[in-house]
C-alpha cells in the first residue's frame, strides 16, 4: 500500500484528517499510533473544526516537523511551505472551508458529524488525505 492508500484507510476508519495523514508515517516518525493519534486530533476539520487550514496539510506539517525539527525553524518553514504549495497546486487552496465548498461565515459546531456513507460521498476528504500522503511522501525520499 502507498502512503496515501494507508492514509485514505485511516481516515475511512473514523480518524480525522490530521490523524489519517500523520499515522501513515508513524515508522518513520518512531512514534505510536496512540501517541500520534492524541498529538494530531485538535487539527482535524480545518483545526478544530474551526474549518481554516485543512488537517490534511496540519498533518504533513506535524510528520515534517517530527522528521526534521533538527534542521532549524528556516529549514521546516520551507520544507512546510513546499508541500502545501503542491497541495495547493492540486486542490486550488490548503483551506478546509474552501476545499469543502463552504460558505466563510459557516461557524459549525464542534461536533464532528457522524461517518456515514452519506458524508464519504459529499466530502473529499478522504482523496484530500490520500493526496496529501502521497504528497508528502514524494517530499520525504527527495529528502534522502
Amino acid at each position: 500500500m502507498t502512503k496515501g492508500e494507508i492514509a485514505k484507510k485511516y481516515f475511512e476508519c473514523g480518524k480525522n484528517c490530521s490523524q489519517a495523514v500523520a499515522l501513515a508515517f508513524c515508522p518513520e516518525m518512531g512514534l505510536s499510533e496512540e501517541i500520534v493519534e492524541r498529538q494530531t486530533i485538535g487539527f482535524g476539520g480545518g483545526m478544530g473544526r474551526m474549518r481554516e487550514v485543512c488537517g490534511t496539510v496540519s498533518g504533513m506539517t506535524y510528520v515534517i516537523s517530527n522528521l526534521y525539527g533538527g534542521c532549524g525553524r528556516a529549514a521546516v518553514y520551507a520544507m512546510v511551505q513546499e508541500v502545501a504549495k503542491r497541495f495547493e497546486a492540486e486542490n486550488g487552496s490548503i483551506i478546509c472551508r474552501v476545499l469543502l465548498g463552504l460558505d466563510k461565515n459557516d461557524r459549525p459546531a464542534p461536533t464532528p458529524e457522524a461517518r456515514t456513507a452519506e458524508y464519504y460521498k459529499k466530502r473529499p476528504c478522504s482523496e484530500l488525505c490520500k493526496m496529501a500522503a502521497d504528497i508528502l511522501d514524494d517530499f520525504i525520499k527527495n529528502q534522502k
